[in-house]
């Protein structure tokens, strides 16, 4: 079933006593949805939960297939009716601004090209990775690298983007063992999906490459060099070019 063709569905369940997560699904008949298109509806669901305005929301945050609402309950009771409670009547509210949502499918506005060092040290399990997937290190490589992909949501650090989704060749797990220390850079594949740790981090993907591009600066406005929503297209370099661009940086 293409993308256009798939149906977004949803429901709205409690997270705590001040927050609730906008959980999207689709019809049973139909699947697991594309992590693509639910993506983009959750960018789609957050902005308009944004700009409604609602007393008391402190926060709205699209996850790849959820949208997390947070909000102080004592704030929302002056939407409550009768008989209502703080959650009752935030999720009656947000159920409201999102069953007329027209959102379809769109192009990303904006195209990030990532250098990638791909193997050696930077990418020290690309060959294993590569015969798991029946490829050699350079059909990997091309793989990955030649697709436009997305970036699907922001992650569990500040910066990190997860990736997708690429070629079904690519589909290999998660590391058995996780790493406690992944250098800042490295770029992670595991499930069609990739990760680039944007500073040194634990973590149990399979390091392909290492880009010089810094993901995270606190100091940069925005902090984040890549959104929620970006396309993004991985270059493969050289060796001493990754050498000059980090210390460019």
């Amino acid at each position: 079933m293409s993308m256009a063709t798939q149906k977004i569905d949803w429901r709205i369940v409690a997270s705590g006593d001040s927050c609730l997560v906008v959980e999207i699904r689709t019809a049973p008949a139909a699947g697991r949805i594309d992590p693509v298109l639910a993506s983009q509806w959750a960018g789609a669901a957050a902005t308009a939960l944004r700009q409604a305005g609602l007393p008391g929301v402190t926060d709205v945050v699209p996850a790849m297939v959820s949208v997390g609402v947070h909000y102080r309950p004592q704030a929302l009771q002056s939407l409550a009716l009768p008989g209502e409670s703080s959650y009752q009547a935030a999720a009656r509210v947000v159920a409201a601004l999102l069953e007329p949502l027209e959102w379809q499918e769109a192009q990303a506005a904006r195209v990030v090209e990532v250098p990638v060092c791909y193997g050696g040290e930077h990418g020290p399990d690309l060959a294993s990775v590569a015969a798991a997937c029946g490829l050699s290190p350079q059909g990997l490589i091309d793989l990955h690298a030649g697709a436009q992909v997305r970036v699907l949501m922001m992650g569990f650090a500040p910066g990190l983007p997860y990736i997708g989704s690429f070629d079904t060749r690519l589909a290999v797990p998660r590391r058995p063992q996780p790493r406690m220390a992944v250098p800042g850079g490295s770029i992670g594949l595991a499930n069609r999906q990739s990760v680039i740790y944007p500073f040194t981090l634990p973590g149990g993907w399979s390091l392909i490459g290492r880009t010089p591009m810094q993901l995270f600066d606190p100091n940069r406005d925005p902090a984040c060099l890549l959104q929620a929503g970006d396309g993004l297209r991985f270059v493969p370099i050289s060796a001493a070019t990754f050498g000059a661009l980090a210390g460019a940086r």
